[in-house]
Formats: structure tokens, C-alpha cells, sequence
């Protein structure tokens, strides 16, 4: 999309093809097409509205009911903040006392908007021309386009003296081709100024990806790991004053907020089987708060390489999902594949860690019949390849 193809689209003419093309969103793209060209829409100005209109449709598990007035990029989609974690992130900036922000690399604004509607004054910096203008464009659809202002431009050119806090969000896609950046220092803006803001002004998060390698993080930062209904989404970091652990996990279940916090060095006690499997969530693993999560659980490793806990007695967590373990076997398909038939299992959900199986070419390898079901647990024990045959514990 360019800017023309946006300013057509915010015509009433634009709003009216949006309306019909949000009506066949999730259908055939072709007759959808050639419905909007049947109403009289011109071909270029229901192409755009067509695009908006499924992107609006993928939108809504990010955005909620918001999503349907929002204008968007597939790109910009991708690497836009959740509606909850963004609002969770901006009240935190809020009772800081931030209440002017920076946000360097806006993109389509998730993260300012959240902002603006905590009450912070936000000044966004988007390089892309069609990014800025959709960016506005939200704040304006979303009645906050007085708290919240985009300017086109490079984001390490803004006078951050400005602000009370900072927000960046660096983009880790090459531009054009769309594919990952692995490399910090390739990052938009790169990992040097990004890391450098924190010197600059106190009261400064960015945003990351959830696989940082830790040893980027900065002394003194508080990392977070957040995952949402069980998804791993993002992680961030929060500097200066706004650092209050070393480690975090924040983990959202519906309108509940949990979280686990530590040092991100302990380690967890290593000890045998025991009846019941603790499968942590992503949040609490990439946080590195095993340790933490065992010392709660009363768990252990079983190896100490392998985040699965073990512990006799099941409990309810939000931090792990607990399974009662039936049977535990060296890995060999034809034993798997006899004790399944003997106890009738034909649905199998399988979990691995420490395992180079393909768990769908497994599936199909064991050629399930029966009608009980049963979860199966790749993992290394001493060494050995081993599966763990488990059912949902009865935690009460």
C-alpha cells in the first residue's frame, strides 16, 4: 500500500468499500473481488480494501473489537504489540510517572496508543512514510490523536531531552525482503543505540524477542519474558528505576495477571522420576526461573539440562502444566507403539524438550487406533532417549 491508496481509503468512498469488503473477509479473495467490482468499486481501491479488511479479520486476536477500525500491514501486524500485554506495559510506565514518551519505531502504533490511553503524552518516530501515516491514522480513529503524534524520521535523531521515558521497539525484519534479522547490530535502530538510551534517559523499556540470548541483556536491566493463554509473545527490558527483579515472568490467562520473579541464575535440585511432570511455561524457561518455579513446587530435574519438573504431588500453577505420569520407557517404536494399543490409545498429544524427534512423523509412525487419549513426553533421561506416557493430573 502507498500513501495515495491510505488517503482513498479515509475518503467516503473508502470508508463504504471497507464496509463491503469487511463483510466478505475470511472468503474467496476472487469473489470477493469481483463482488466489490460488481458495487461499482474501482479495482485499485478495492484491492486495498480487501487487504485491509483480512488483515482486520487477523487482527482481532491482537487488537480485540479495536482491530476493526485500525489500518494495517501485514509486517506491521506481525510485530505489533497484544492489546493486554501493551496496556499491562503502558499503566507500568504510567504509575512510574512517566508522562511523556518517546516511541522510536512505532510502527502501526499498538504500544503508543496503549500509552496515550494510560494518559502519556506520546512522541512516535516511524522511518516508513506508509507506517507513519497508518500510525496517525489510529490515533486519529481511536480519538487520541491529541496525546499521541507521529513524525517520519530516523529514530536515533530525536531529542529523547524531551521525554520523561522511552519506549523502543527495534525492527528485526530486513526491510523489503521481510525475513528475520538475527543480529542485533542489524536491528532497526541498532543494538549499540538501542542498549545506549538507557544512559540517556532513566526511565527507558524496549521491547525484544523472546529467544534474546541473555547475555545481551544490560547489567542492572529487569528482564521480563511475557506469555499470553500459554503463547510465549514477547519479552522486554526495563532500565533504570523501572528495573525492580533481575528476572520476570509474566504469564496472562484471561483478564489474570501472574508472575514469577528471581534471579535467573539458580539452580534447580536434580533428583529421579517422580509420579507427576511439570511442563513450565515458555515465560518461566526463557526466564530462567526453573529453579524458582521447583523451589514452589517442591520439584526437581530430572535432568538438568531439560526444563521438565517432577514432584509427587500435583498442585494447580499457572506457571506449568502438570501431568500424571503412567509409564516411562526407553524410546523404542515398537514398544510405544504395542503398550499404545494396549491401553486402546488412539489421540496422542506430544510434548518434547531434549528430543530430535519429529513429533508429526511420529504420529504417524505409531498408526493410532482406539478411542482413549494420552499425552507423550520426548525427553532424555541419563542420557537415553525416553518417553514418558502421561494423562492430565487430578489437581483438585
Amino acid at each position: 500500500m502507498d500513501l495515495d491508496q491510505l488517503a482513498a481509503l479515509r475518503t467516503p468512498e473508502g470508508s463504504t468499500a471497507l464496509a463491503t469488503a469487511a463483510g466478505l473477509a475470511g472468503g474467496d479473495p476472487l469473489t470477493a473481488a469481483a463482488a466489490l467490482r460488481s458495487a461499482g468499486v474501482p479495482a485499485g481501491l478495492a484491492a486495498a480494501a480487501l487487504t485491509q479488511a483480512e488483515l482486520r479479520r487477523r487482527a482481532v486476536g491482537k487488537f480485540g473489537p479495536e482491530a476493526a477500525g485500525m489500518f494495517l500491514t501485514r509486517a506491521g501486524l506481525e510485530q505489533a504489540t497484544r492489546r493486554t500485554v501493551a496496556d499491562r506495559r503502558a499503566d507500568r510506565l504510567r504509575a512510574a510517572g512517566v508522562g511523556s514518551l518517546a516511541d522510536l519505531g512505532c510502527g502501526l502504533g499498538a504500544d503508543a496508543l496503549a500509552a496515550a490511553r494510560a494518559g502519556i503524552r506520546v512522541y512516535a518516530v516511524e522511518a516508513d512514510p506508509v507506517t507513519a501515516a497508518m500510525a496517525a491514522a489510529n490515533a486519529e480513529v481511536a480519538g487520541l490523536a491529541g496525546l499521541f503524534t507521529v513524525e517520519v524520521g530516523d529514530a536515533t535523531g530525536f531529542d529523547v531531552s524531551r521525554v520523561d521515558g522511552v519506549f523502543c521497539d527495534p525492527a528485526r525484519r530486513r526491510t523489503g525482503t521481510g525475513r528475520r534479522v538475527f543480529d542485533p547490530n542489524s536491528y532497526s535502530p541498532p543494538w549499540t543505540f538501542v542498549t545506549g538510551l538507557a544512559e540517556r534517559v532513566p526511565y527507558t523499556v524496549v521491547k525484544v524477542a523472546p529467544g534474546i540470548d541473555h547475555a545481551l541483556i544490560p547489567a542492572g536491566a529487569e528482564a521480563e519474558w511475557v506469555s499470553v493463554d500459554g503463547d510465549l509473545v514477547e519479552a522486554a527490558l526495563w532500565c533504570g528505576p523501572l528495573a525492580g527483579v533481575p528476572r520476570r515472568a509474566t504469564v496472562l490467562r484471561g483478564a489474570a495477571v501472574h508472575t514469577l520473579i528471581g534471579s535467573g541464575d539458580a539452580e534447580a535440585p536434580v533428583g529421579p522420576v517422580r509420579r507427576y511432570l511439570y511442563d513450565p511455561d515458555g515465560a518461566v524457561v526463557r526466564a530462567h526461573l526453573v529453579a524458582e518455579l521447583a523451589d514452589a513446587l517442591d520439584a526437581t530435574l530430572a535432568d538438568p539440562t531439560i526444563a521438565y519438573l517432577y514432584a509427587d504431588t500435583p498442585a494447580t500453577t499457572p506457571f506449568a502444566r502438570c501431568l500424571e505420569i503412567i509409564d516411562v520407557l526407553p524410546f523404542s517404536l515398537k514398544r510405544l507403539r504395542a503398550l499404545l494399543r494396549e491401553r486402546q490409545v488412539g489421540r496422542v498429544e506430544i510434548l518434547k524438550r531434549g528430543s530430535a524427534l519429529e513429533p508429526e512423523k511420529l504420529r504417524r509412525d505409531l498408526r493410532l487406533t482406539g478411542g482413549e487419549a494420552a499425552s507423550l513426553v520426548l525427553t532424555r533421561l541419563a542420557g537415553a532417549p525416553t518417553v514418558l506416557v502421561c494423562r492430565p493430573a487430578a489437581t483438585g
